[in-house]
Parts: C-alpha cells; structure tokens; sequence
C-alpha cells in the first residue's frame, strides 16, 4: 500500500468494521458496528460509497451469499487492505508520539 495514499479516516474506520463484523459484514451490519463503536449516526449511503470505493482500490472484496430478496453483498478485507491498515496505524502512532495532551485537559472550568 506504500505507492497508495493513506487511508482515509472513515475508510478505515469501515475497513476495521468489516473485520469486526466477520462473516456478517454486510453493508447495514458494517453500519451498525460503526454506530455502536464511535456512538455516531452513520448514513448507510456513506457506508456503501466507501465500500465500493475501497473495493475498486483492492482493498476489500466482495461476494453474494444467498439469492434473490435474501441476497446480501458481503465484504472482506484483502491483504492489500490488510497492510494499509496496518501503515495507517503505524502512521497514527508515529503522531501520537511525544503529544502529551494532560495540561489542555487541566484547564480551569473543565
């Protein structure tokens, strides 16, 4: 993923959705998981548009499990997704580092 941009907040937060959901992760399950971890409504449009995004990059891939009506589309994480993850994460870490954020959070009034 090095030749790639960097993730962007949201595709990884989804990314990391999917591989929490597992076997489940279909689009409204990946939605659900996200609003359940970040305690944020998440629009099931957004979910599906980063998905299809991620998935023309390689980074997930998707599959159908059942038919018709029952039919859902679900997503995995690629080893190429898999390594963008794991730079975005060293990335974040590397900022982390040295930042002491004690004394903004010890303002008077707070």
């Amino acid at each position: 993923m090095t030749d790639n941009a960097p993730l962007g907040t949201f595709e990884e937060q989804v990314m990391l959705a999917v591989l929490r959901t597992e076997e489940e992760a279909y689009g409204m399950n990946v939605r659900r998981e996200l609003e359940r971890v970040t305690g944020r409504d998440v629009a099931i449009g957004a979910v599906y548009a980063t998905l299809d995004r991620l998935e023309a990059k390689g980074l997930v891939t998707s599959t159908r499990s059942g038919a018709g009506a029952a039919s859902r589309r679900l997503f995995a994480v690629t080893a190429l997704g898999a390594r963008g993850l794991a730079e975005s994460r060293t990335m974040r870490e590397r900022l982390w580092e040295g930042v002491d954020l004690r004394p903004l959070l010890s303002l008077p009034g707070a």
